[in-house]
């Protein structure tokens, strides 16, 4: 069973430009479970594998690709498969088969020693329960895996006091975890991971645990480390509104398989099957989609002098300037003229949040892209108008 992947691959199979490479990864509990890849029970859902040989798949062939400064949100509900999945990135569990590739290095072949020294130097984990020493000041605890590679007191302490104030806990270094609320622990769980400046950050579901107002606030934090630090991440949520928030793609899985890999706007625009149609039902499109989504050839006799964008603002903040003008909006990249989006072109996107029938939204798309080539063409030479009428 192949995984829908939005990245190119070279002809080798490893993908090129990455950070992390995942290829063909399965993780099955049981006994014997290797011997259940390359037999016909590998296409078989997991009812039956779990009948016939007591074997529960985890983690179903799975491939994929994160880019350097990348964050990656993999998503799913209870049972997914998305947190054994992490866990396999880094052979807390060790995974049946399949390879994860580091920056080229195949983790698989990693010696203990090897494996040791990745985790202390390239990766770093944030945990939903925090994983604090209790006993420890929050310096201590910020500064564990700087103590642990064997960096020096001052050395170390300088580091973790860099980083206690880059996630706003100055002040803190000598209280102790129980002193401080979830989210402040948080912070100091997001505080060590940052301290040994590793390559990749994992997330497994850091936020869970959190209410709300806190769990926003942890996740504008994440937003703004990533800004600053650029560092690559990937990220386990079940929460779909906190992945289309904080990724730059997002991997929906379902009983251990990815069924689409995409950006926010691909995965809400143009979901997989009905699965991701139903998990994104509830998404405003407008929230997500961007005007690069929309983006299009001016219609005949359309005037071309309207208000600029860049062209990832969201269709929610273009709609003040299409009520503000005539014309449509211009979608500018730098010096390069993308396109245009009209009113037309974002009502149809609003229309289609109210359209079960896919058909029917494609029926309206046609019909006003007919309506709008033949007006603007009628009214060339004339008084023009806005693209939405």
């Amino acid at each position: 069973m192949s995984t829908p992947l939005s990245e190119a691959v070279d002809p080798g199979g490893e993908a090129t430009d990455v950070m992390f490479s995942v290829r063909n990864m399965w993780k099955i509990f049981g006994r014997d479970s290797d011997k259940i890849i390359g037999t016909e029970l590998e296409r078989a859902d997991r009812d039956r594998i779990r009948e016939e040989t007591g074997c529960t798949v985890a983690v179903r062939d799975v491939s994929f690709d994160v880019r350097p400064g990348e964050v990656f949100v993999v998503m799913g509900l209870s049972g997914s498969g998305k947190s054994t999945l992490i866990r396999c990135l880094t052979r807390l569990i060790e995974p049946t088969a399949g390879r994860v590739l580091l920056d080229g290095e195949d983790i698989g072949e990693a010696t203990p020693q090897r494996l040791r020294e990745l985790r202390r130097h390239k990766m770093a984990m944030v945990f939903q329960h925090f994983g604090l020493l209790p006993n420890r000041k929050i310096i201590d605890n910020v500064a564990y895996g700087l103590e642990v590679r064997g960096t020096p007191r001052p050395e170390r302490y300088e580091r973790a006091r860099e980083m206690i104030e880059m996630v706003g806990l100055g002040g803190y270094e000598d209280s102790r975890p129980g002193e401080l609320s979830g989210g402040m622990q948080q912070r100091v769980g997001l505080a060590r991971a940052l301290a040994v400046d590793p390559q990749v950050l994992l997330f497994d579901e850091p936020f869970s645990a959190l209410d709300p107002l806190i769990r926003r606030d942890m996740q504008n934090e994440v937003t703004r480390l990533q800004r600053e630090l650029d560092k690559t991440s990937v990220f386990i949520t079940h929460d779909l509104q906190e992945a289309l928030k904080l990724g730059d793609r997002i991997a929906i899985m379902r009983d251990g398989e990815l069924v689409q890999v995409g950006t926010p706007e691909e995965v809400v625009g143009r979901p997989a099957n009905a699965y991701v149609a139903d998990f994104t039902s509830d998404v405003a499109r407008t929230t997500v989609l961007t005007a690069r989504w929309l983006v299009r050839d001016p219609y005949p006799g359309e005037r071309t002098d309207g208000p600029v964008t860049e062209p990832g603002t969201v269709l929610a903040e273009v709609l003040p300037m299409l009520a503000a003008s005539t014309a449509p909006v211009r979608v500018v990249e730098g010096e390069t003229l993308l396109g245009y989006v009209g009113r037309d072109d974002v009502l149809r996107a609003i229309a289609e949040d109210q359209l079960e029938d896919p058909e029917e939204a494609a029926a309206i798309e046609e019909e006003a892209v007919e309506e709008m080539s033949g007006g603007a063409a009628g009214q060339s030479g004339s008084s023009p108008t806005g693209s939405g009428g």
